[in-house]
């Protein structure tokens, strides 16, 4: 068992209002200098949509991720050996300007410049890459909210293999079903982007596992971007640099939250650490898709048990970390009440950004200008629910409805459970009958309750002390020295942490 920290993130999808407070946080924090107008390291995407870069989950067009063969062994999807020298300065299957957009300003000296006349002067949109005039045809959120166009939500590629009644619930009502799902790097286990990199500038903390492009070792190769399944590696072209989330570690390193976490209007967001057994990371990545988000959560280790402890302080990790990896928040929504899923396991990336899906209301049709419902459910019935259980299993199951339906349940009954405490009308053996079927019980369901709608910022932000002074110290001349060279980083390998 080879004990690890890693830093871990939870978003509460049913709490998410899609206000993009996080988005521009980010941008204004780390993306706004030249060569990164078009990056959003954070986004907020409208589910069903086509997001950012469009369809961004193609992988038939992308060619993101790893692919599993029969033998059960990974290799990655986008490139190999042979495929590097030969794509080393043109990769064919990076998104290009029209999958992301065109960045763009105004031009706010027409407004004082203009002629006098008889209509009002306008600033007219100018390139920010080119400096000309442009035609604005796409942006980060171009398809917010558009539930149900026939352009963005219908070319979703999660809509595969629904039926025409799943379908029904997704576009019928007033074509507005659609919840927001906002994405930033998933600092991964298994990270595509770093395994593709030829110049070995792409690089996972030993200390806590975020992912990070060193800039000086970077030859802008842009491997890294069409490997990450997420496209959450960005080209800069005025430096000529990969950058990407780095999940504001300098603000960890002060005790602080990033800077999206921090400004979420919602709530929404859950940072703690976790301890996993590294050893098994091949293991775990390469099961069969329905048995990805059991085996995910399976790496993860219990904070509790005697014989983890002994490994994580083997391996440098000290009695504090440990014990905020005992109180994660993270921990509890992923592991303890099994609610959280990840986006996507059948990359098979292990990513570590993880989601509790949105519950939605039941179906129901106008007739006769009357608007009846068609469940007799107090909450939501899960078959007659907008969303569709196979929608939220191609997102956050790789197809496994079963683990979706039974964190969709335990929302349920916190839902009925708080009901019952605070209003008394619920039907006592039908929720007693939830409570048992889901494995829970009214202590866990209140827990849920306080963590999701209670909690302040140092329950909700739960960041293990990052020694990084010790992890600079632990890297001798002697480890530096056998990692050899990388790739085509025309030199020896850097000094780029654990």
């Amino acid at each position: 068992m080879d004990v690890r920290l890693q830093i871990a993130t939870v978003f509460h999808l049913d709490k998410c209002i899609g206000c993009h407070t996080c988005s521009i946080a980010c941008k204004n924090v780390w993306t706004d200098r030249k060569g990164t107008e078009y990056m959003w390291w954070n986004n907020v995407e409208t589910k069903p949509g086509t997001g950012y870069p469009i369809r961004w989950e193609d992988q038939d067009k992308y060619k993101g991720g790893w692919i599993r063969t029969e033998d059960g062994k990974l290799k990655i999807r986008s490139t190999n050996k042979l495929k590097s020298i030969i794509n080393i300065f043109h990769h064919p299957d990076m998104p290009t300007m029209d999958d992301y957009y065109e960045p763009w300003t105004y031009r706010y000296e027409d407004l004082f410049t203009a002629p006098e006349g008889n209509d009002q002067p306008i600033a007219k949109p100018v390139s920010m890459v080119t400096g000309r005039e442009i035609n604005i045809e796409a942006g980060p959120n171009w398809d917010d909210d558009l539930a149900g166009s026939p352009v963005y939500a219908e070319n979703d590629l999660n809509l595969e293999n629904l039926t025409k009644q799943e379908r029904d619930q997704l576009f019928e009502i007033e074509r507005m079903t659609f919840f927001y799902i906002p994405r930033i790097c998933n600092h991964c286990l298994n990270p595509t982007c770093v395994a593709s990199c030829p110049s070995g500038a792409v690089y996972k903390r030993g200390e806590d596992g975020i992912v990070l492009i060193n800039q000086n070792v970077c030859r802008g190769w842009r491997f890294c971007v069409s490997a990450c399944p997420y496209k959450k590696s960005y080209y800069n072209w005025d430096m000529g640099k990969s950058e990407k989330c780095i999940l504001c570690y300098p603000r960890q390193e002060a005790g602080e939250a990033p800077a999206c976490f921090h400004s979420c209007v919602g709530r929404i967001r859950y940072l703690g650490g976790l301890l996993y057994d590294a050893a098994r990371l091949e293991e775990v990545a390469g099961v069969q898709d329905n048995d990805l988000v059991k085996a995910q959560r399976s790496i993860i280790l219990d904070p509790f048990s005697t014989e983890v402890i002994a490994g994580a302080k083997r391996n440098g990790i000290d009695d504090l970390a440990i014990e905020a990896c005992q109180n994660s928040p993270t921990y509890k929504y992923i592991i303890e009440w099994e609610l959280a899923l990840p986006l996507h396991p059948e990359y098979r990336t292990i990513p570590q950004l993880f989601y509790v899906p949105p519950l939605s209301p039941i179906m129901g049709r106008t007739g006769n200008g009357i608007y009846e419902e068609l469940g007799t459910e107090f909450f939501t019935s899960l078959d007659l629910a907008r969303i569709p259980v196979a929608y939220l299993a191609n997102l956050f199951a790789a197809g496994n409805e079963g683990v979706v339906r039974k964190s969709l349940k335990k929302l349920m009954a916190v839902r009925a459970h708080r009901r019952q405490q605070t209003v008394g009308d619920m039907d006592t053996a039908a929720l007693e009958k939830l409570i048992l079927e889901i494995g829970s019980s009214p202590k866990e369901l209140d827990d849920i309750y306080r963590m999701t709608s209670l909690p302040d910022n140092s329950q909700r932000f739960l960041i293990p002390p990052i020694r990084r002074e010790v992890a600079q110290e632990m890297l001798t001349p002697e480890l530096i020295k056998e990692r050899g060279t990388t790739g085509f980083s025309f030199g020896e390998a850097p000094e780029r942490g654990l």
